[in-house]
C-alpha cells in the first residue's frame, strides 16, 4: 500500500487488493443467468437516466436504513459503536457533497460535483419490528474472509443478511489478500446483497488505519451497490473501457496514493484523470466527489432496482 502522500500505479494483477466488486460481478455473471439478465436491464435503465430520457422520480433526500454486521475473530476486529457512527457520518456528508474537502475539487470540475441526495442512519427496528441499534455482532472462528460471500451466512461463521429490500447490509470483518472491501451490484440475490468492508478501512476512528481511515472505502463500495463502476472502466490499463458515465474523463487505470493535478493518461489532457472521484483507488484523503452523471446512475437504481428500499426508509 502507498503512504498518505505518495503516488504509484500498479499492474492489473494488483487491482483486486483494493476492491473486489468486479471480481464478484464476473463470478455472478458466469454462474447466474438471472443475474446477467437483471444486470442488462439495469444498465439500460441507467443509460436512459444519464441521457435524460428519464428524470429522477424522487423529489427529496432519501434516508437509507443501514444494518452493520460486525463479524470478528479477535477483539480488535469487533469495532466499537463510535467507529460505526463515524462511518455513518462520512456517508451522510459525502453523498450530500457537504464533505469539508469537496473544495479541493479542481475548478474545471466543480460544476460537476453532485449532491446525490442520500442520507444514512443505523436501523431503528429489526426485521421482526423490535427496537435495535442497527448493529449485530458475531464471534467467528474464521480469521479472515474473501469475496466468496461466506461472511454473509451464519452457517459459514458469518451473519445472515437482513431483508435487502428494507436495509442496506454492511458487513465489517477482516478481509484477506489486502482487500479493502467489495460490493454486490444491484440485480443479485437478496441473501448476499450489500457491501463488505475490512475493519481497518471502516470509519475514521478505532481500528481505521491510514491512509484508509477517512471512511471512503464504504463510500466507494456503496457507489458500486448503487451501480457505479470504477472510473477507469476496468480494462486492464487500456483506454477502451468505460464506466458508462459521460462526465468522467477516460483514464488508463486506477490511481493510487495522492496524485498531483493534472495527471494525464489516454490523451485526456489538459485536465487528465478525475482521480479525486470516489470510484478511483486513491487514498481516502485524496478522493472527495461524485459527478452529476454518476448521480444520474444512482438515481436510476434508487427509482428502479432499489425502489422498495427507499420506500421502507422512513419506517425503519
Amino acid at each position: 500500500m502507498s503512504d498518505a502522500h505518495s503516488y504509484l500505479r500498479v499492474t492489473s494483477a494488483d487491482y483486486s487488493r483494493w476492491c473486489g466488486a468486479m471480481e464478484v460481478d464476473r463470478r455472478l455473471l458466469s454462474q447466474n443467468p438471472e443475474y446477467a439478465g437483471n444486470r442488462a436491464a439495469i444498465e439500460n435503465t441507467a443509460f436512459a437516466y444519464e441521457t435524460m430520457e428519464h428524470i429522477a422520480g424522487r423529489p427529496s433526500v432519501v434516508d437509507i436504513p443501514v444494518v452493520v454486521h460486525v463479524v470478528h475473530n479477535t477483539p480488535e476486529q469487533d469495532v466499537g459503536e463510535a467507529q460505526i457512527h463515524s462511518q455513518i457520518d462520512v456517508l451522510d456528508k459525502d453523498f450530500r457533497a457537504s464533505n469539508p474537502d469537496v473544495d479541493q475539487v479542481p475548478p474545471v470540475w466543480r460544476d460537476l460535483v453532485a449532491d446525490v441526495r442520500l442520507q444514512f442512519h443505523l436501523a431503528r427496528t429489526d426485521p421482526l419490528g423490535r427496537p435495535t441499534d442497527g448493529i449485530t455482532r458475531t464471534r467467528s472462528a474464521t480469521a479472515d474472509w474473501d469475496t466468496d460471500d461466506l461472511v454473509k451466512f451464519s452457517l459459514s461463521g458469518g451473519h445472515d443478511a437482513w431483508p435487502a429490500d428494507v436495509y442496506l447490509n454492511v458487513w465489517v470483518c477482516k478481509l484477506r489478500r489486502g482487500l479493502l472491501g467489495y460490493a454486490q451490484f444491484p440485480g443479485g440475490a437478496a441473501s448476499t446483497d450489500g457491501v463488505v468492508v475490512t475493519h481497518s478501512a471502516f470509519g475514521t476512528t478505532g481500528t481505521a488505519t491510514a491512509p484508509f481511515d477517512g471512511g471512503r472505502t464504504a463510500v466507494h463500495e456503496i457507489g458500486h451497490w448503487l451501480n457505479l463502476r470504477h472510473i477507469w472502466g476496468d480494462d486492464d490499463e487500456g483506454c477502451s473501457g468505460s464506466d458508462f458515465v459521460s462526465d468522467t474523463p477516460n483514464q488508463a487505470g486506477p490511481n493510487l496514493g495522492s496524485p498531483g493535478f493534472p495527471h494525464v493518461t489516454c490523451n485526456n489532457g489538459p485536465d487528465g484523470d478525475m482521480f479525486m472521484n470516489y470510484m478511483d483507488y486513491t487514498d481516502d484523503a485524496a478522493m472527495f466527489m461524485f459527478t452529476r452523471g454518476q448521480a444520474a446512475r444512482m438515481d436510476a437504481t434508487l427509482d428502479n432496482a432499489r425502489l422498495t428500499l427507499t420506500r421502507q426508509a422512513v419506517a425503519v
